[in-house]
């Protein structure tokens, strides 16, 4: 795995080329490359004497034999390597550690950083410079808390960086966006000396075991560009689902749906385009039936009439409500004067209650520009009233009617 970009640039595509393609972790199975990436990095830390000597010192029992003979846990054979989870004495081969740490610049980091952008993508001295990693990686506007999801886990939120160390040495690290719902890859970059060891892969399949272990069930690989030969990476995970452009309906990713992503002409996933069906989801918070590539209807005509009114729509013009003249409208200027910072937000179906003053950009956004979100709450507010403005609770979660 590498950026979420695949290294292409940006005259080698277009928006409408880039594809939504989230993994359903509650749903993964590694395939057999995968598992046997996981066994041989595991095997390569921990080395053939400890492992003769750890059989003999610490057997395991028959039937933790037998499980692990025929089931191959993610979460379980992931973290068999690491150093906090490995028996003593005897000592392994190597100390191998994973650590999830705050996105902020260091120079441990910014040497992996300038070694990935080097060797792999032959940056020049100017665009791998300690600046470029800050902006780039580092310091993101998203804030860092903790949240307990429904099923009473802990989950953290905000930007990350998981830090992989072997023998002390940094030598990957997996920039992560972690949302109530998602662990979004953002940047994965590491060391050519471990470059054998298939580090892309070993970052993804320990990102989808963080969805899983901390329930944000989703792993997100960034956007899937299917005709960019360095994303192809990312159809090896499943299952997983596609983003129709057209109707924001998530569809199960198969071969039928490949093969209209691979068609030169502008591509729809529609049920037109697509009779034999791979699934039509809701793009709702998530929601999505796990039942995809068996046995699918498509989706009813009602979504037709909800498109239809999108469309009618698109064509009005819209006035800002402080130059309407309205009686009892308070004017921007007198909005000013009112603390905006603090209106709660409901931004996704479950999870914590955020405020205005946590959505990106709040803070240098002018209430005086009609293009901002910070106007348009402050219309809100002034055409409800400001004196409720304590008791309000904006509910930002798209449902369908």
């Amino acid at each position: 795995m590498e950026e979420n970009g695949g290294g292409q640039t940006p005259e080698d595509t277009s928006v409408a080329d880039e594809l939504i393609s989230p993994i359903d972790s509650d749903q993964f199975y590694p395939t057999r490359g995968q598992r046997q990436t996981i066994n041989r990095f595991n095997k390569h830390v921990l080395g053939d004497q400890y492992i003769k000597q750890a059989a003999r010192l610490h057997p395991r029992s028959r039937e933790e034999t037998k499980k692990r003979d025929n089931e191959f846990s993610l979460t379980e054979r992931i973290h068999e390597a690491e150093i906090g989870q490995i028996k003593t004495p005897p000592e392994p081969a190597h100390r191998w550690t994973v650590t999830l740490e705050e996105d902020t610049f260091t120079e441990e980091k910014y040497q992996v950083y300038e070694n990935y952008q080097r060797v792999v993508h032959g940056d020049e001295p100017y665009e791998r410079s300690p600046d470029s990693f800050r902006r780039f990686l580092c310091g993101s506007p998203l804030q860092r808390r903790t949240m307990v999801g429904p099923d009473g886990r802990k989950r953290r939120l905000g930007s990350y960086h998981q830090c992989y160390r072997l023998d002390g040495v940094l030598v990957a690290i997996g920039v992560l966006d972690l949302l109530p719902q998602c662990v979004s890859s953002v940047y994965f970059l590491y060391h050519e000396s471990i470059h054998k060891f298939a580090p892309g892969k070993l970052g993804a399949l320990y990102e989808i075991s963080l969805a899983i272990e901390d329930g944000y069930r989703w792993w997100y690989p960034g956007f899937y560009i299917h005709s960019c030969p360095k994303m192809r990476y990312k159809i090896d995970y499943g299952p997983q689902y596609i983003l129709d452009p057209d109707t924001l309906e998530w569809r199960f990713l198969d071969k039928s749906i490949l093969d209209i992503l691979a068609r030169d002409t502008y591509t729809s996933l529609s049920a037109a385009d697509n009779p034999r069906g791979s699934g039509l989801h809701s793009a709702d918070g998530m929601i999505i039936d796990t039942s995809a590539g068996k046995d699918q209807k498509s989706a009813s005509s009602g979504e037709d009439s909800e498109k239809s009114d999108s469309d009618e729509d698109s064509g009005m013009t819209y006035k800002s409500l402080f130059q309407s003249g309205m009686p009892g409208i308070p004017s921007v200027q007198d909005m000013e004067q009112f603390d905006l910072d603090h209106i709660v937000l409901r931004i996704f179906p479950t999870g914590p209650l955020f405020e205005t003053s946590d959505l990106v950009g709040w803070r240098h956004s002018k209430l005086a520009e009609p293009s901002t979100v910070k106007h348009s709450i402050a219309q809100l507010i002034a055409a409800v009233g400001p004196d409720l403005m304590d008791r309000i609770c904006l509910d930002l979660v798209r449902r369908r009617g």
